[in-house]
């Protein structure tokens, strides 16, 4: 079995990169392919219950790729690691059958707690260089996820997503309608900030309006008249 998922490794490097010339090339000089075939046997000692000897290799290929899988991480067929370096899958990620996955990827965690804490991919999911997906949430088949965005939610069958925090912008290869995307953080802050400036201007409004209709009935009605007046002389 083991041996099966490194011939679909390399095989996969040789479909869907244009740049290797053969499968020899892609077993021997594709760091991807390197970490992905030390993994595949770290994950037999994990699954084995042998973790020390699991996590040391995981740290080998580490060392030698550039490239942090944990052992615990469960990875489907037919996996291309891209370029690769810097590259972290978490423990509890698990990552479906074709999946496409580019340097700087991060598939993590955002809290300490024990059990699943990273995301699951779908089948044919494509993650860009230096996206970030963090959280215990799935991303559904055939999705992509533009470089260095940060996703956070789940995404459905056939999305693709871009920004920080990640939106989707197209599903099933239609464009979204703007009114079914959500905020970017930049949005997010620049209508916060607009709210903020015109609760400021309605509370000096009101602050301005008390105090002449309590100038006024101090004054009584001539004398209002009379202030009135040379306000505007």
């Amino acid at each position: 079995m083991i041996f099966k998922d490194i011939w679909l490794d390399v095989k996969a490097v040789k479909e869907r990169d244009p740049a290797a010339r053969n499968v020899l090339e892609a077993l021997l000089l594709y760091q991807g392919v390197h970490a992905l075939i030390w993994h595949r046997f770290a994950h037999w000692f994990y699954r084995h219950r042998m973790f020390f000897i699991a996590r040391l290799i995981s740290q080998v290929a580490r060392f030698f790729t550039m490239i942090e899988i944990h052992p615990g991480a469960q990875l489907g067929h037919g996996i291309l690691i891209d370029h690769g370096a810097g590259v972290v899958i978490g423990e509890t990620a698990v990552v479906g059958d074709n999946c496409t996955i580019y340097q700087g990827v991060t598939l993590g965690g955002v809290g300490t707690q024990k059990g699943k804490r990273h995301p699951t991919l779908g089948n044919n999911v494509m993650v860009g260089a230096g996206a970030k997906i963090l959280g215990a949430f799935e991303v559904g088949d055939n999705c992509y996820i533009a470089a260095n965005a940060v996703l956070l939610k789940p995404l459905e069958d056939n999305v693709t997503a871009v920004g920080i925090p990640a939106r989707p912008v197209k599903k099933d290869g239609v464009s979204l309608p703007k009114n079914k995307r959500t905020l970017t953080l930049e949005e997010y802050e620049s209508m916060k900030e607009r709210m903020a400036q015109m609760e400021r201007e309605i509370s000096y409004l009101k602050e301005a309006l008390d105090s002449q209709k309590a100038s006024e009935a101090g004054a009584g009605p001539e004398t209002a008249v009379q202030a009135g007046e040379a306000e505007k002389s």
